[in-house]
């Protein structure tokens, strides 16, 4: 049995789950009016503005290296085995440690942690920037995962505790979930221009402009936001979990650079399985458990977790192998080539705040994020149909349009459920679920779609001439192949969240200042 404390008096959204979940959290209806436990009232939209800075800096930073790793890799003359490590430090940091840095937040207070998470960020993008060996920039990589698995559940549990209002806290996850849906393709611009008309070590040296930005506006802004029942630390748990993700991650970022039967990559998957298995159990035994049952099993917020998993990993399939083929199909620049995601980014922008202000308050999320799930693989789909000879106005930007219109329709109410209702001792670690959930998803998608690119431009080539035309149509395959899956983990996302999301618009309750009943 549960015996985590109640929430506060002050906790602004009780959680108060439907029959479905197998544990309940006291919490009164009676109680005074709540008061923001993020920040203070009238500086609400300058905290979101804070937040927002500091996730546009960790969600970017999973694509803006990638851009410049070929300069990174002339400059400190480290082999192509070697390169993935560049990208596997940091999603193996970030990854691994989410969960243990959600509930450090609710431990702690998320000032505290958010403040120290943007610090440490800092100082190990500017190690990065000045990295003069392959380690040095290894090593920098890994610490930047170890201070984001901090900030990005700190500032989501910030941004939950701070919006109290059903109207406004819809607006400000719709402005929130877009900037976590867009940060990758704003990577990619930033990343071209820095790397093009900078250095490459500009890619890392920026992230000190965002640090600084949000340290000096969460100092002044922000309030400790830790509840006065801090639930204690499951040590157990946090070793167990973070073996266990670690062991995932790893395995799939193994995949993209050795076979699936090579015992580094299925050991380290089945050993992480096994670990989370364990976690799993272990959880329903734990007096102060690190991920509550009730955190994970109220219906509407499961399905908020897998519809994150899931576009996670397909997601990718736009942003990667879409900028392969701009680049070495349609011979775009860095910069070109950030600037063909714009369309797409001001669409899930734009469909993000609508979506979670206007159309979930009234419909629900069960027909918007399944709707999301089909425009998504839609998009996929049709993108299969560029060839070597396809132009961008007619062939790319129309697939792209709808694709951000898939992707604004899922994550800003996803993220928005799957915070909603939950008790401010949880909200921490609930964030770190949101985040847990994309990053793991992401690492998934990428290596399964990497290797199954790889595998077809492979086969395209048996028995055929080398040349530059059969090389290109070879590439052709891989992406169209990439495109395809990705179709398919959007349409099981589509019958994932039909039958998981609850009908009807969410419940809210005046008495207890607005907080969605899940």
């Amino acid at each position: 049995m549960d015996r985590s404390p109640p929430p506060e008096p002050f906790d602004p959204e009780p959680f108060d789950p439907e029959p479905f979940d197998p544990v309940r959290t006291e919490g009164s209806t009676a109680s005074p009016p709540p008061q923001p436990s993020g920040g203070s009232h009238e500086h609400r939209w300058l905290i979101l503005g804070v937040v927002g800075i500091a996730q546009l800096m960790v969600v970017l930073d999973a694509t803006i290296v990638n851009i410049a790793l070929p300069s990174a890799q002339r400059d400190l003359g480290f082999s192509d085995g070697n390169r993935q490590w560049i990208v596997t430090a940091y999603a193996l940091a970030f990854g691994s440690l989410l969960l243990l840095g959600g509930r450090i937040a609710d431990l702690v207070g998320r000032k505290v942690v958010f403040l120290a998470g943007l610090g440490g960020f800092a100082l190990a993008s500017a190690l990065g920037g000045a990295a003069t060996s392959f380690t040095m920039l290894v090593v920098a990589r890994a610490l930047q995962g170890v201070f984001g698995a901090l900030l990005a559940p700190a500032a989501l549990s910030l941004l939950t505790t701070t919006f109290t209002d059903p109207k406004e806290r819809a607006k400000a996850f719709g402005i929130y979930g877009a900037i976590a849906g867009a940060g990758g393709a704003v990577g990619l611009l930033l990343g071209g221009a820095l790397t093009e008309y900078l250095d490459w070590r500009w890619c890392l040296y920026v992230n000190l402009i965002f640090a600084v930005l949000a340290m000096l506006g969460g100092a002044r802004l922000l309030q400790g936001g830790r509840p006065a029942d801090r639930p204690k630390l499951d040590v157990p748990g946090t070793l167990l979990v973070s073996a266990g993700l670690f062991c995932i991650v790893y395995g799939f970022s193994n995949a993209e650079s050795h076979a699936w039967g090579d015992v580094q990559t299925w050991g380290f998957l089945v050993v992480g399985a096994v670990l989370v298995a364990a976690f799993a159990w272990w959880q329903t035994r734990a007096t102060h458990p690190l991920l509550p049952l009730r955190v994970v099993l109220a219906r509407d917020r499961a399905a908020s977790f897998l519809a994150m998993f899931i576009s996670g990993a397909g997601m990718f399939g736009v942003f990667l192998f879409l900028t392969y083929y701009l680049q070495q199909i349609l011979g775009y620049t860095p910069v070109k080539t950030g600037l063909a995601f714009l369309p797409m980014v001001a669409v899930m922008v734009v469909i993000s705040v609508v979506t979670t202000n206007s159309l979930v308050p009234r419909f629900g999320a069960k027909p918007i994020v399944p709707l999301g799930m089909g425009l998504a693989a839609v998009a996929m789909a049709w993108l299969t149909a560029l060839d070597v000879h396809s132009t961008y106005a007619a062939h790319v930007l129309p697939p792209l349009l709808v694709a951000g219109l898939g992707l604004g329709l899922v994550f800003a109410p996803a993220m928005s459920m799957a915070t909603a209702g939950v008790a401010s001792h949880d909200a921490g670690v609930a964030s770190a679920m949101v985040n847990t959930s994309q990053q793991v998803g992401g690492s998934i998608g990428t290596a399964l779609l990497n290797s199954l690119a790889t595998s077809a431009a492979a086969n395209y080539l048996v028995g055929k001439q080398p040349t530059p035309g059969v090389r290109a149509q070879s590439a052709m395959e891989s992406y169209s192949t990439a495109f395809w899956w990705s179709a398919v983990f959007f349409a099981v996302g589509l019958l994932v969240t039909v039958v998981l999301y609850r009908r009807g618009a969410p419940v809210h309750s005046d008495a207890d200042g607005g907080a969605v009943h899940m």
